[in-house]
């Protein structure tokens, strides 16, 4: 029925307007956010039919998410609704300049999706004749509920024979690293794609570029990260690893790129310089477009359009990705900068 099917939170983002301070502000713009439902609104720009999965409050918060994600194709008839006086998780963003980073506030605790329970979701007709499914690391660290749902979830996509793919996406300040590994290592073996950073990595399971590889590995021309990448393949039965790289000293200028690696074999691509608009989001657009390539392409030139419709994510404003495909295959011809006339 689906070409993506998505779990996950989504809140309400409200954003000190320039690059002023949240203490300084009289006015936050509003739009929404949430990994999942950015992977969603990234697949379904790209034409692919897709739904997300969550639990909102039936009140004018949660009505404005549901009606954003409307807005951008994505399927929300597998909502749950809760109660009116149920809340949305916010948060609060500043945005900086170097040498001030940006930052961010969470006022999340409590919200109506930590109350999603197993068995609330029919999995089973939603997953009938759809193709994949997509959650993150960040659904199961919201609540012990959530975490079971995350699991249930999984477990039914596998029966139901779609793919699955997981952004570990590790945060901080929802769980520890040791919880973070207590809960997800028993998820891996139903995942896919991974999707992830060597600094997640190295943090939840403790996989880095110093500890040990494979021997038929010693001779790839390949960055520490394709290490870590092969490991994280290996030990989890993985048929493809994912990650993303970014470099440079600038809040508003880094280098992005990415790497995978598929039984034994790795894939890169060049490293394009962003000017950055707003990059909230930014790893969410590479998994919706890297799952999307995945659809269409081989590894190689599914990494290629994931890494080049990421880029261009980073220069609008939102965390979801105002990209078009033919603005992607622009960039992948090298004709981006063009001005259009």
């Amino acid at each position: 029925m689906y070409d993506v099917i998505t779990l996950g939170e989504a809140m309400v983002r409200l954003a000190a307007p320039g690059f002023g301070r949240l203490e300084q502000a009289t006015s936050l713009e509003m739009r929404p956010g949430g990994a999942e439902l950015n992977v969603a609104v990234a697949c379904a720009r790209l034409g692919m039919k897709t739904a997300w999965v969550s639990r909102l409050p039936d009140q004018p918060l949660g009505r404005f998410i549901r009606n954003k994600a409307r807005e951008q194709g994505v399927d929300t008839e597998a909502i749950v609704w809760g109660g009116a006086a149920e809340r949305v998780g916010v948060y609060y963003v500043e945005f900086g300049a170097a040498p001030r980073s940006s930052s961010v506030v969470y006022d999340r605790a409590d919200a109506a999706v930590t109350r999603l329970a197993p068995g609330e979701v029919d999995w089973a007709a939603l997953f009938a004749g759809s193709r994949h499914f997509h959650t993150s690391g960040i659904t199961p660290a919201l609540s012990p509920s959530l975490a079971d749902v995350t699991r249930e979830a999984l477990e039914a996509a596998k029966e139901a024979g779609l793919t699955t793919s997981y952004d570990l996406n590790y945060r901080g300040k929802l769980w520890s690293p040791e919880e973070a590994r207590r809960v997800q290592e028993p998820l891996m073996p139903l995942v896919d794609v991974l999707i992830t950073t060597e600094e997640d990595t190295q943090v939840v399971f403790g996989i880095s570029a110093d500890g040990p590889t494979d021997a038929n590995y010693e001779q790839v021309e390949a960055s520490s990260y394709a290490q870590v990448a092969a490991q994280l393949g290996e030990r989890f039965g993985h048929d493809i690893v994912a990650i993303t790289l970014r470099s440079g000293a600038s809040v508003w200028f880094n280098g992005w790129s990415s790497l995978a690696w598929q039984a034994g074999k790795f894939y890169t691509d060049t490293v394009r310089d962003l000017e950055i608009v707003d990059r909230f989001g930014g790893g969410d657009s590479f998994a919706g477009g890297f799952i999307y390539g995945l659809q269409h392409y081989d590894v190689g030139e599914a990494l290629r359009f994931a890494n080049a419709f990421s880029a261009l994510k980073h220069s609008v404003p939102s965390d979801f990705a105002w990209v078009t495909r033919a603005e992607v295959e622009a960039v992948l011809r090298g004709d981006a900068l063009r001005v259009k006339r």
